[in-house]
């Protein structure tokens, strides 16, 4: 056997290969879809629960705030759209941190693949949880009576930056579940954390109704933002400051919060 061939080379070889971190990530996400698929109740949130916050809020709250189930259900529904993808992001953590538990980083440790593969591949698996929930809730939006106000492009671009935003913001909930010692516990402070960023926007009644100190956290919330983004892109208004704002939060977001979670991986695992 030449010095080529042995097999303590073999690893630090394969892992040298261009864009093997791409190819791992890939093929990690692959298992992470598979899982889903193979675990239909995981994807119970955003498939039933945006639909009976849809029903909740527009039938509730839709006379009072707008005058009409209809006004208030063209109103609520680009914001709630961008709600569900934050929610559906927080499963991303839990299930990293489940996988922690049951050893399953070990043994993607002693394989020749990238340290950040496995949440690489995590995070990019859980994008078809984003595109179901988009799905989900514009067909039920459509069949209760809402309508794009724009164009199918306007639209489709609102749904894409809803998914770049959610990305870089899941890099939070996967620095959580290397953080936290529990599923539980990761969810517990996912949800902290959520609520305050969802409900503290704009998103049930209009910004001027909300009192000053309240104003003033949603204009400084990026969740916000990303709300008034999605309302121009599909119902007309303001659009240029909104997604720049946007852009300019996910990049942010993600140069912060991807190398953090990297790091508590590699300390942790």
């Amino acid at each position: 056997m030449t010095l080529t061939d042995s097999p303590a080379l073999i690893p630090a070889r394969t892992a040298e290969r261009p864009f093997a971190l791409v190819r791992h990530s890939l093929a990690l996400a692959r298992r992470s879809v598979v899982k889903t698929i193979r675990t239909p109740e995981q994807l119970l949130d955003v498939t039933l629960q945006p639909v009976v916050f849809v029903l909740v809020y527009v039938y509730l709250l839709g006379g009072a705030v707008a005058g009409s189930t209809h006004d208030y259900l063209q109103f609520l529904l680009p914001a709630i759209l961008v709600q569900t993808v934050m929610f559906a992001g927080m499963a991303t953590g839990v299930n990293l941190n489940t996988d922690i538990e049951k050893g399953v980083f070990d043994r993607f440790r002693s394989l020749p693949i990238g340290r950040s593969a496995p949440l690489v591949g995590s995070v990019l698996g859980d994008l078809i949880r984003y595109v179901l929930a988009i799905v989900v809730l514009l067909g039920f939006g459509y069949l209760l009576g809402f309508r794009i106000q724009t164009d199918p492009l306007s639209a489709l671009a609102a749904c894409l930056l809803t998914i770049v935003f959610a990305f870089c913001a899941s890099w939070g909930f996967v620095l959580a579940g290397m953080l936290m010692r529990s599923p539980g516990a990761v969810q517990g402070v996912s949800f902290l954390v959520l609520f305050p960023l969802t409900f503290g926007t704009s998103m049930v009644t209009p910004l001027e109704t909300l009192p000053g100190w309240l104003q003033a956290w949603v204009r400084v919330n990026p969740v916000a933002g990303m709300m008034d983004a999605a309302r121009g892109l599909m119902l007309g208004g303001p659009v240029a400051g909104p997604v720049l704002k946007t852009l300019l939060w996910s990049a942010g977001i993600l140069v912060v919060l991807a190398p953090l979670a990297v790091r508590a991986y590699r300390r942790r695992a």
